[in-house]
């Protein structure tokens, strides 16, 4: 049996992604976003309104980061979405974070999140069913400590995800299968 529920962003998990920008004054911003994916390969998607300082920024500068948040970070990621950059202007400064220019794109990489896309603004749109940044991913880099050989290592990111029903994190951490080989012992 099945029990109806409300309508909420219920897709399961959602990502926890760190977006960094600069402000005005050349000062680190971060938000947290859970509605973010990849659109193609090289191409991320952020559902995020235009009142966000984060978006402001983004039109301004043409660039922008996403990191993924860990469990070890959970808290400063949690912090990243309950304050504004609107009314926090120092909240990046707030979090004891620290974070450097992009050598590709005019944007902070935040050293302590494992993964990091640095991104070009592309467009943003909005229509009667969501809003969004588009950005081309021109560099992607991962702390030595998440690699394995020449590969990133999931359970070393120890990625967090939201829980949109009760608003909870969770790691994100054990594999559990193989992605396109499993499956195969299905096909006759």
């Amino acid at each position: 049996m099945r029990k109806q529920l409300s309508i909420t962003e219920g897709i399961f998990p959602m990502p926890v992604l760190m977006v960094a920008t600069y402000n005005e004054d050349g000062t680190v911003n971060v938000m947290n976003a859970a509605w973010g994916t990849m659109q193609e390969r090289d191409t991320v998607v952020l559902n995020l309104t235009e009142t966000h300082k984060t978006v402001q920024n983004i039109k301004a500068r043409g660039a922008f980061t996403v990191s993924i948040a860990d469990a070890a970070h959970v808290v400063e990621a949690d912090y990243f979405g309950v304050a504004s950059g609107n009314q926090t202007p120092d909240k990046f400064a707030n979090s004891g974070l620290t974070a450097t220019r992009s050598p590709v794109v005019d944007a902070p990489v935040i050293h302590e999140f494992p993964l990091c896309m640095e991104c070009r603004f592309v467009e943003y749109q909005t229509n009667e069913y969501g809003c969004g940044v588009i950005g081309k991913v021109v560099r992607v880099t991962a702390d030595e400590k998440v690699m394995e050989g020449d590969k990133v290592d999931i359970s070393r990111v120890d990625a967090i995800a939201f829980d949109p029903y009760t608003h909870g994190y969770y790691r994100v951490a054990e594999r559990v299968g193989e992605a396109f080989r499993d499956g195969l012992r299905l096909k006759k």
